[in-house]
């Protein structure tokens, strides 16, 4: 864990997966309890990083190799680590994001093939030790994930859904990847049935949040 004055909390998984709207849950919750909170994403959450996002989230799923992809979200995360997150946990805040490193990880590392390791070299190289308090993984069967996330880029145009337009293979790479991140980091780590509904999905985010605050003595 990494010793700072906020809490930082990481959403991860696969596509569909409702991490968004279990943030805006915990936002909620944390708000409750008189608690100043950030929401963030990534790739993005800083100006400089959300231009970055556009380059890497549309297009042709092959718009980039593999390793052009994890050089640019490290380039992102770089500059959204040091405008947005850091200033952020000094004054003290809970810092909620929407996808952090295990993303690239999972998504350059397992689902593309670079290997974890190579990933990790990155992350120490951009952001150096730098992670979550506390990451929560949610999983749920990549059919299902997919067909959540085609419904929710239905309507909109210009979507930013390349990683969803790559095969199912990669895809159960990615719930592959990330059950193993969850297992290799079971300290930081928490994975989360997402299969449910809304509110009993968010009933096990506030459980695994609370335990966590618990076990931290915070």
């Amino acid at each position: 864990m990494t010793s700072k004055p906020g809490l930082f909390i990481s959403f991860e998984g696969g596509e569909g997966s409702g991490k968004s709207t279990q943030i805006r849950r915990l936002e909620k919750w944390f708000r409750d309890q008189g608690k100043d909170v950030v929401v963030t994403r990534e790739p993005g959450g800083s100006p400089g990083a959300e231009e970055i996002r556009n380059l890497l989230l549309t297009g042709d799923p092959g718009r980039w190799d593999a390793v052009t992809e994890a050089l640019l979200m490290f380039a992102s995360r770089r500059d959204h680590v040091e405008r947005t997150i850091r200033p952020a946990l000094n004054d003290g805040k809970v810092v909620l994001c929407d996808r952090f490193a295990d993303s690239s990880v999972a998504y350059q590392g397992y689902g593309h093939g670079l290997g974890a390791e190579y990933i990790r070299n990155l992350w120490k190289l951009a952001i150096g030790d730098f992670k979550p308090d506390l990451t929560l993984i949610f999983d749920l069967p990549i059919e299902l994930g997919l067909e959540r996330a085609g419904a929710r880029f239905a309507n909109v145009s210009a979507a930013e859904d390349r990683f969803e337009r790559m095969g199912l293979e990669f895809h159960q790479r990615l719930r592959d990847g990330f059950r193993e991140i969850a297992s290799d980091e079971a300290e930081r780590c928490t994975v989360i049935d997402a299969s449910g509904d809304v509110e009993a999905v968010s009933a096990r985010v506030i459980a695994a949040v609370q335990s966590r605050i618990a076990g931290q003595g915070a």
